[in-house]
């Protein structure tokens, strides 16, 4: 449009004089300009006080959405103006798109006000305004009702319940769904205090609902508060507010994590009372639940029940089982239920491949678990790093560690970095095929990447050393752990048990053991099997016999590696008696002699030496 144009249109702005021109006649000039030819306007247009601005955007003519345009133009060109945009204008414009049902630019307009610091949107001074513009109550109580939630919305929380508390104040009635906007950004942004704080509000105008009690469950338990959801709950129930299967739920995902066996059979029980039918999500924590136990078979019992009761399970439901099912290493069965949820039309993620992968791996079936990697890069779906370490852990059980070691180097070639899994994995491989140097070399490389060593770091090097024979070293890095905060384990203490007898330093080795109470670490199996063996190679068969006696009174299951020590020890000084004895135990206890555990017992008949 040509300033000529313009200038005909605008014939008082193009020699505007605020004192001779009234806003009156300046505002109607503006409308007519917007009526005739939308908000099309130049440097030309003259600057505009607030005055006439608000007549503008009040004009009946002019139609709400033209006066967003007028009122955006604005907003975008402040140096038009003598002021920007007041909250007057603000309260104008509202209004006129509230008359239009305008709900969404209305939210648009307030968010922008709220926003801006030098608006200064004061509930009581903008309810004031409002009424003072258009006097019907709904109005009033809309738009504070839409200023809750929009503060809710931009996380202004302050701001929101000056909103509520004014609302409160006035006796307006508030929405209970926005009282769970407001809720829903305070659980997301703000403090679990603050969420208290405003939920305890909504109790004393009695606008909590079952939704909003779930949430404030949710987020107690989340924060390890269940005594608090529970009290909630409860204080609630007698109100007559009773909470439904997705507020159960929440409870139960919570004690099942926390392997809470009675508080779990007690929400069932409640579920049963108040006849709250389980759901898929139910079914689902209560399988995950008896699969984290171990009890498998519940597990089963739980999914058959599930069917039964014509619910579908779901991808979550079906990849828990296959977990479980790999966990008792019943890999038959995992393989079925993955054949199985895709005949359901389910399609497997990659926890599901996962699962399966872990427990072909396990199994030594890496053949099977190759082939499921196939398929998933069939699908265009990205293995992960739990899923790569998956594999190398599986090649280095079957000894396969140069597949081990192609499969970490595919893994960084494809942008993933070796954790400490991978290289203590591969490591404790190397080192169980009697290949120190490049085991100790690797774990040297995983420092030197800027991984820290952790316990099994430690426990396989010490390992190492003491099968070579290098008693300072393995000492020095069992001190070093303990100063660096790791704690040995039983593992650890063995090796280096073992390294002792070996060494023929049965006393430390001994010493060490009584150690183990004071660090918290329990002796097992392999802890006394050791000593046994060593003890019997220098000729203390008493000592060791106390010592089997001491496995007796722990507990402790002997191996046939232990029967073999001990009956070796007693044949060699020719107490055949008690050596058929301790075969006769063995084999009574259900353990399988070896060639061994023969040549021993028949090399006792014929020696002559000292009899018991």
């Amino acid at each position: 449009m040509s300033a000529q144009k313009l200038s005909r249109l605008f014939p008082r702005a193009r020699h505007f004089n605020p004192v001779s021109i009234s806003n009156v006649a300046i505002a109607d000039d503006i409308v007519n300009f917007i009526l005739h030819s939308g908000v099309k306007f130049t440097r030309m247009l003259p600057n505009l006080s607030p005055t006439v601005v608000d007549l503008v955007l009040s004009s009946p003519r002019l139609p709400p959405l033209s006066c967003l345009a007028f009122f955006r133009f604005l907003e975008g060109s402040s140096s038009l103006l003598s002021h920007k945009p007041g909250l007057r204008a603000y309260a104008t414009l509202v209004c006129r798109l509230y008359e239009s049902r305008k709900f969404n630019e209305i939210k648009e307009v307030l968010g922008s006000a709220a926003r801006d610091m030098e608006v200064n949107l004061v509930v009581s001074d903008f309810v004031a305004m409002v009424e003072d513009i258009n006097t019907k109550p709904a109005t009033v109580l809309k738009l504070c009702d839409l200023l809750f939630r929009i503060y809710a919305d931009n996380k202004m929380f302050e701001e929101a319940s000056q909103v509520y508390d004014y609302m409160e104040n006035r006796g307006f009635e508030i929405d209970e769904r926005s009282c769970m906007v407001y809720l829903s950004a305070l659980k997301k942004f703000s403090t679990l205090e603050n969420c208290l704080a405003f939920f305890n509000k909504m109790k004393k105008l009695d606008l909590v609902t079952v939704y909003s009690l779930t949430l404030m469950v949710d987020l107690l338990c989340r924060k390890d508060r269940v005594g608090e959801a529970r009290g909630i709950i409860s204080a609630l129930s007698e109100r007559g507010l009773k909470p439904n299967i997705v507020t159960y739920n929440t409870l139960l995902n919570a004690y099942t994590k926390a392997m809470d066996s009675g508080a779990v059979d007690e929400i069932l029980r409640l579920m049963e009372k108040d006849g709250i039918k389980h759901n898929v999500v139910t079914f689902s924590l209560l399988i995950d639940w008896h699969v984290n136990s171990g009890r498998i078979q519940d597990a089963e019992l739980m999914f058959d029940e599930m069917l039964r009761k014509g619910i579908s399970p779901d991808i979550y439901v079906y990849t828990s089982m296959i977990n479980g099912q790999c966990k008792a290493k019943n890999v038959k069965r995992a393989s079925f239920l993955f054949d199985e949820l895709t005949d359901r039309g389910l399609v497997p993620n990659i926890c599901t491949y996962g699962a399966l992968i872990d427990g072909f791996c396990k199994a030594g079936h890496m053949d099977a678990a190759d082939t499921l990697v196939k398929e998933m890069q069939g699908k265009r779906m990205d293995l992960n790093l739990v899923i790569y370490n998956t594999l190398i852990d599986g090649y280095c059980r079957i000894g396969m560690l140069d597949e081990a070691c192609h499969m970490q180097r595919i893994m960084e070639d494809r942008g993933f970095k070796s954790d400490e899994f991978t290289y203590n994995t591969i490591a404790s491989g190397l080192r169980d095929q009697n290949r120190f140097d490049e085991a100790k070399k690797l774990l040297f490389l995983m420092v030197e990447a800027g991984l820290s060593p952790n316990l099994l770091t430690y426990t396989t090097l010490i390992d190492i050393y003491c099968k070579e024979g290098n008693l300072v070293e393995a000492r020095r890095l069992f001190q070093e752990m303990e100063e660096k905060g790791e704690s040995p384990n039983t593992v650890t203490c063995n090796a280096l048990v073992d390294g002792y007898v070996k060494k023929g330093k049965i006393k430390e080795a001994n010493k060490l053991k009584d150690q183990m109470a004071n660090r918290k670490v329990v002796p097992d199996t392999y802890t006394f099997t050791s000593l046994i063996h060593g003890e019997c190679v220098h000729g203390k068969i008493d000592r060791a016999m106390d010592l089997l006696s001491e496995m007796s009174e722990r507990g402790l299951e002997k191996s046939v590696a232990t029967y073999a020590a001990i009956i070796s020890g007693l044949a060699k000084v020719g107490r055949s008696n008690e050596a058929f004895e301790l075969y006769e135990e063995m084999v009574d206890s259900g353990l399988t002699p070896d060639d061994r555990v023969y040549h021993l017992l028949v090399g006792s008949l014929h020696h002559i030496g000292p009899m018991p």
